[in-house]
């Protein structure tokens, strides 16, 4: 069996991301299932917003087409949103829809299709921002991948971490370690 290749990233650009650091927890816990993780920073995949235009004369722009690459060499995706508004955050939104485009003749979805998505979330607030995390699930099984049914939001996530970064509450940890293994286990049973 070949080893799982998960794709992990938080919809955050900010240094200090609460969801940087709950996709990493996530993302240990799935290397300790036995995956391989990359971990990407989307300060590194420049892209500006989506632009049909701009398409049409450039194609896909330089870091749209990194991170479309890199989906499709991966088996699924951990991902961490912040709630902006309710919403999953426009730089997230941003990226799928440069990801989702066809380039030549390639297969509709691509970069989606056949992968499992492991969600989870991040905030301040009490309610975890599951509210955003819910419609990211929707656009995700949408555009064709496999999402993991458990639902993992950190509240208060500004009180969450100690100031090494670590997680002050080990059962929340462990919620987040499990989303990653689950995650790897779905890849096994469904894609390899």
């Amino acid at each position: 069996m070949s080893v799982p290749k998960l794709l992990a990233f938080a919809g955050s650009l900010r240094e200090a991301s609460f969801n940087r650091k709950v996709v990493a927890v996530a993302a240990a816990g799935a290397r300790a299932a036995g995956a391989d993780v990359t971990v990407i920073d989307f300060r590194d995949l420049s892209m500006p917003i989506y632009d049909g235009d701009l398409e049409a004369e450039h194609g896909l722009p330089d870091g749209a087409k990194a991170f479309k690459r890199l989906l499709i060499e991966h088996h699924g995706v951990l991902v961490a949103t912040p709630e902006y508004n309710s919403q999953f955050p426009a730089l997230l939104k941003n990226a799928l829809d440069w990801a989702s485009r066809r380039e030549g003749d390639e297969k509709p979805m691509i970069a989606f299709n056949d992968k499992v998505a492991g969600v989870m979330s991040a905030s301040p607030g009490a309610q975890a921002g599951l509210r955003g995390q819910f419609l990211l699930r929707a656009q995700l099984a949408y555009l064709g991948m496999v999402v993991v049914p458990d639902r993992v939001g950190v509240g208060r996530a500004h009180e969450a971490f100690d100031e090494q970064g670590a997680m002050k509450d080990p059962a929340q940890q462990r919620l987040l370690e499990e989303l990653g293994e689950k995650t790897v286990h779905f890849v096994q049973r469904l894609l390899l």
